[in-house]
């Protein structure tokens, strides 16, 4: 008997060490959401309904789609996207990929650009992908002040670095896709 009631001892003091980790996880998650994540989901769809209402995010895609009938106007389109101090402000919700995609879109489909043109496109508007991100991603890791200070200036600039080498290695991959 008295095996029994070490057994169930030990397993009791098992069980609670296992719930009570799992309820300060859900605690801590819960602070981490309310501190860092539902701030963050405001101010982009801050940003969102600004771009929206204003129309720069039409504006812009008009003005940057006609770069997408070449490998160069894709590389450019690439770098203007991916300029560090605009990645930011176009990353959140994907609002001018998704403009600028649409467009594109609806000219592949109308065959005024080439379908060979579509993988390297997409690598073209996206290079701002993550970058809006960023900050948040590192307040998630509790990351020092000084490790922010360099963290998002180099994420953003990888970024403007690999976007376009990422459209010329789409543009050699797609070759040969669509024939």
């Amino acid at each position: 008997m008295e095996k029994i009631n070490s057994f169930l001892a030990n397993m009791g003091r098992s069980v609670g060490k296992v719930v009570g980790s799992l309820y300060q996880a859900g605690r801590d998650s819960i602070d981490q959401v309310m501190t860092n994540v539902l701030p963050f989901m405001a101010f982009i769809s801050l940003v969102i309904g600004i771009i929206l209402a204003t129309g720069i995010g039409d504006w812009i895609a008009n003005t940057l789609s006609p770069l997408a009938s070449s490998l160069t106007g894709l590389v450019v389109l690439s770098l203007v996207i991916a300029l560090p101090v605009l990645s930011p402000l176009l990353g959140p919700g994907a609002v001018i990929a998704s403009i600028i995609g649409t467009l594109l879109g609806t000219q592949f489909a109308n065959g005024s650009i080439p379908a060979q043109w579509a993988l390297p496109a997409l690598f073209a508007i996206n290079p701002q992908v993550g970058c809006d991100f960023i900050p948040v991603g590192l307040a998630l890791g509790e990351a020092e002040p000084d490790t922010v200070e360099v963290g998002v200036p180099a994420v953003l600039f990888s970024r403007f670095i690999t976007g376009p080498i990422s459209v010329v290695l789409a543009y050699f991959a797609s070759i040969g896709l669509y024939s």
